[in-house]
Formats: structure tokens, sequence, C-alpha cells
């Protein structure tokens, strides 16, 4: 574990937006739904397009390549809760924002 390392400031990522960010070597996801932050792996499990690109509605993202959604709360698929993509803690620190991974 990399420990909580700051990758981006509220005002990088409006709400209803992703942006995908590097953290000790994984490319991570991260989304701003409704003001609260969440960060789920950046590869969809399908073909491995970029999630941080995909259109966000609520908390479930839709990887831009092929369709397949994901819940940012758990990393699960949204047809298939088997299968998950990895989900990393965020915090924030005025206006830091902090993933562990």
């Amino acid at each position: 574990m990399a420990g909580f390392v700051k990758v981006a400031r509220r005002d990088e990522i409006p709400e209803g937006s992703g942006k995908t960010v590097e953290v000790a070597g994984k490319k991570i996801a991260l989304f701003n739904t409704a003001g609260k932050f969440y960060a789920i792996a950046d590869t969809c499990l399908h073909r491995g397009g970029p999630l941080g690109e995909g259109e966000l509605e609520g908390t479930i993202v839709t990887c831009p390549w092929h369709g397949w959604r994901y819940d940012l709360t758990t990393g699960c698929n949204t047809d298939d809760p088997k299968l998950k993509v990895a989900s990393f803690p965020v915090r924030l620190e005025g206006d830091d924002i902090l993933i562990e991974a």
C-alpha cells in the first residue's frame, strides 16, 4: 500500500464528471457525483476501456468503448456483480483529494 496520496483538487473534477489519475503506477478513475468522490480501477474488465472517460449517471459509470456499467460505490458491474473492478478509499483534506492505493 502506498497510503493516501494527493491526486487532484476538488475544482479539477466538476460534479458529474471523472478524471483518470495515477497512484503507485496504477491508473485510477476518480469521479465526483453529488459532491462525493469515488475511485475505481480505470480499466474496464470487458476490453480494457478507460472508465475515467465514461459517462457518469449518479453513481454508475458507463465504459465509453462497449457500454459496460459499473457502480462506483462497490466497483461491481451492474449486470453481473461477480465482475468487479478494484475500488479505492478516497479522503478529502481541505480542497485536496487523496486516494489510498
